[in-house]
């Protein structure tokens, strides 16, 4: 399951970063990195950006660039 189809509450951990290089870099700099726990808070009205909550921090991120962090819901 993508990150950009997670819904607001949802806890889920980071299986795989995909995309071009850049886009990896950008994504890995900011901790979203293989086997990093996760939680959506919530999404714009349009669900772009999106805001998460990573290793502590909240951070919002592009719908863009959640379609490349591939992840498996927690329950």
């Amino acid at each position: 399951m993508k990150l950009s189809e997670l819904k607001p509450g949802t806890k889920a951990v980071v299986l795989d970063v995909q995309g071009d290089s850049n886009v990896k870099k950008k994504l890995l700099g900011m901790g979203i990195v293989r086997g990093t726990e996760l939680k959506v808070i919530r999404n714009a009205p349009l669900k772009d950006p999106m805001e998460i909550e990573v290793r502590g921090y909240n951070l919002s991120i592009r719908k863009a660039e959640a379609e490349n962090v591939i992840v498996e819901v927690l329950k």
